[in-house]
Parts: C-alpha cells; sequence; structure tokens
C-alpha cells in the first residue's frame, strides 16, 4: 500500500466513522473505497468490518449517560447482537465468495434504499414517539438485536439505519436513546464478528488499520459534533459513492 492509499483510507474512515454515529451505513464509504483500491470483495468485506469497528465503540462511550440505569438490560441484549454478529461471520466464511458476489448488489441497494428513505423513516419514528401508548417490547428488540447482527456480520452496510428505524419502533423514549442503543449493538456486532475473521481468515492489515484510525476520530467527533451537520450532505455523499460501488458490481 503506497502512502496515498493509506492517507484516503484514513480519510474515508473518518467520514464513514462519523456517519455511523450519526445515521448509520458509513461502511457504503469504506467497502467502495477497498473495492477501488483492488481487493477481492470478500476481503474487502472482512477488512472494512474490522476497521470500522472503532467507530462504533468510539460512539457508545460518548452517549453512555444515555444507558443510566439500564446497564443489566443493555448487556441482555447485547448478547442477542454478540451472536448475530458471529452468525453473519460465519456465513460469509463458510458461503462461496461466488454467492457473496452475487448478493452484494442487492444488498447495497437495499442500504440504498434505506439511506434515501431516512427522511420519511425520521419522521414516522418521530411521530411514533410522540404517542402516548408508547412502550418497550423486550422480546421484539432482542429479535432486533440478534437478526439486524446476522446482517451486520455478513455485510454491514446500513446495519446502523436498520437498526435505528426498528429499534424506534420497539423501544420507548428519545430517537437519542434508541440511537444509543444503535451503536452499542452495532459496535457489538461487528467486534464478534471481527473476533472471528481475525482468528479464521486473512485481513488486510495495513488497510484495517489506516480505516481504523481514520473511524476512531470519526466517531468520536460525529457522536458529539455530527448532529450539527445536515444530515443530507451525509446522504449525498452515501449515496453518490454506493451508486458508484452498485454500478462497478453490476458492469463487472
Amino acid at each position: 500500500m503506497n502512502p496515498l492509499e493509506f492517507l484516503l483510507l484514513v480519510a474515508g474512515g473518518a467520514v464513514a466513522g462519523s456517519i455511523n454515529a450519526v445515521v448509520g451505513s458509513g461502511s457504503l464509504v469504506t467497502f467502495p473505497l477497498l473495492i477501488a483500491f483492488g481487493y477481492p470483495p470478500v476481503l474487502a468485506n472482512v477488512t472494512n468490518n474490522v476497521g470500522v469497528l472503532p467507530a462504533s465503540l468510539a460512539a457508545t462511550h460518548a452517549n453512555r449517560h444515555e444507558f443510566a440505569g439500564e446497564w443489566r438490560r443493555l448487556g441482555s441484549l447485547l448478547c442477542f447482537s454478540a451472536a448475530g454478529g458471529v452468525t453473519g461471520a460465519l456465513l460469509l466464511l463458510r458461503l462461496p465468495s461466488e454467492a457473496f458476489d452475487a448478493i452484494v448488489p442487492a444488498l447495497i441497494a437495499l442500504a440504498l434504499l434505506l439511506v434515501v428513505s431516512g427522511p420519511w423513516i425520521k419522521r414516522w419514528t418521530t411521530r411514533l414517539h410522540g404517542e402516548a401508548g408508547h412502550r418497550d417490547h423486550p422480546g421484539a428488540t432482542a429479535a432486533v438485536a440478534g437478526l439486524t447482527a446476522i446482517y451486520g456480520g455478513y455485510f454491514g452496510a446500513a446495519q446502523g439505519v436498520l437498526l435505528l428505524a426498528l429499534l424506534s419502533i420497539t423501544m420507548a423514549g428519545s430517537l437519542a436513546r434508541a440511537n444509543a442503543y444503535k451503536n452499542a449493538m452495532a459496535g457489538v456486532a461487528n467486534l464478534a464478528a471481527a473476533i472471528v475473521f481475525v482468528v479464521t481468515t486473512d485481513v488486510a492489515w495495513p488497510a484495517a488499520a489506516a480505516i481504523a484510525i481514520g473511524s476512531f476520530v470519526g466517531g468520536s467527533l460525529g457522536a458529539r459534533y455530527g448532529r450539527r451537520i445536515p444530515q443530507t450532505a451525509y446522504r449525498v455523499v452515501i449515496v453518490t459513492v454506493g451508486l458508484a460501488a452498485l454500478a462497478y458490481f453490476v458492469l463487472t
């Protein structure tokens, strides 16, 4: 890896980290960047998973005040996230790489659809949280934690968008609370998947390190200041890069 590629991956990781902390789907920036540098899709996905992990952990730490009095509840939910992350990682490694190559365009298209529909999802969930009868549904939240973690362990792009939308339905309280839980669940799912990847398969460590440096900084800053930036700006970046990645997979 030459210095320019390293710096571009650091920058991409910073953008992805800030996006993950606020909106989710930052992997739609770093994953296509790895593909553009010539990494095979499965190796790029594994490397990206390891690289963006610090962003979720940094954002979770920055929003830890949202878990006051709820640590036991959070811990039980994170067990489902960990199990799902391991399951998704094993599916990625056990299924033929051709299967991943074939399904990635559909996953990117799904991720872009979730990102584009984000404003409508946010308005709907905001109205939902304004209803007096809205309350926590622990069983449904546990199912959301496990199932979205499987998706995250397998691919991960837009996992945060999907998690936030579903948690807004299954959990009471503010969207800030749901976002804090989203960051924690995505972080644990990615951590569990990363452990599987590190133990059982190859990781492009220089690229992962570059993304990790950027994502840690971006995740920390995004959790603290990211909401001051219009989310439309984030979505424009995500959709532009995501469409380029989708075109690449379709054409090749």
